[in-house]
């Protein structure tokens, strides 16, 4: 039977980790996780953008604050209602380690801080992978009955499944890169600055203690603060009818340094995000 949560307010993000964390911890003879997705909406009505938060967002992402709503500004919004989903008990696998594989947004056109928006999310398509599972987290805006917003958001838990094992691909050889458009530097407290406006403390991200828990060497960036951020390289440019399609590559450690390149091609830009040295990618994208 499917059910449809409605909130009053943005879900706590203190709140919605904790309950990831405790969703970690097996429970003595209780194995409650579903093979399915749960057939489960969360939607929160007549949403107020503060600008204060945007503004927030704003610079940890160096985008330009103004009236309208950066493209990918959005996803901070939707992303607590998509965590209040992914922590339940029955959902399949557990909040703490998943990562961001990828995303897409589709946006119809700009739309103003001053504007109330009725948010909905909801997960499906669970699917195996030869790293884990897959899931698709699907969130609306609307602006009254205009959808002004969609975004499909893939994540990945790595975890064996019936497609493990098999043969890998060859690794790319590393590749000394072309000059790119500019650098973007990245450090901790930029991510900190990210985490705090984004709600996204997951433990990766956060400390090298928490990174090396989850099997990551140092703490990562996030990958929607990446998706963000190369968007300045084409600021203004950007037309209020577009779909940004992401995906991530390897994981960028912090602190780094990233080439940044994009590219006019017909109909919109080619974006990547590369490792200075070794040329492999961090981010490719495409905007249309």
């Amino acid at each position: 039977m499917s059910q449809n949560i409605t909130l009053n307010e943005v879900p706590k993000a203190g709140g919605l980790y904790l309950k990831a964390a405790l969703g970690a911890l097996p429970l003595p003879g209780i194995s409650n996780r579903s093979s399915k997705v749960p057939d489960r909406t969360v939607e929160l009505n007549g949403f107020k953008v503060d600008p204060d938060h945007l503004a927030a967002y704003c610079h940890a992402t160096g985008l330009r604050f103004g009236d309208a709503l950066p493209l990918t500004y959005p996803f901070v919004l939707t992303f607590p209602l998509a965590m209040a989903l992914v922590v339940q008990r029955d959902f399949p696998f557990v909040a703490v380690g998943a990562v961001h594989a990828e995303n897409l947004i589709e946006r119809t056109r700009e739309i103003s801080v001053s504007e109330p928006l009725d948010i909905k999310t909801h997960v499906e398509n669970l699917r195996e992978h030869p790293k884990g599972l897959l899931v698709d987290c699907i969130s609306e805006v609307n602006v009254g009955r205009e959808l002004v917003w969609r975004q499909v958001t893939t994540f990945l838990h790595q975890q064996k499944t019936s497609l493990s094992g098999g043969p890998k691909p060859e690794p790319k050889p590393d590749e000394v890169p072309p000059a790119p458009l500019r650098q973007l530097r990245v450090d901790q407290a930029m991510i900190h600055r990210y985490a705090a406006a984004s709600g996204d403390r997951n433990p990766i991200h956060m400390s090298a203690l928490g990174a090396k828990a989850l099997g990551f060497p140092k703490p990562i960036a996030h990958g929607m603060w990446s998706a963000a951020a190369i968007l300045g390289a084409i600021e203004g440019r950007i037309p209020e009818k577009t779909t940004y399609a992401v995906k991530f590559g390897k994981p960028i450690f912090l602190p780094s340094t990233v080439n940044v390149y994009a590219d006019q091609v017909a109909g919109g830009w080619d974006l990547s995000l590369k490792n200075p040295k070794k040329g492999y990618p961090h981010l490719t994208a495409t905007l249309r």
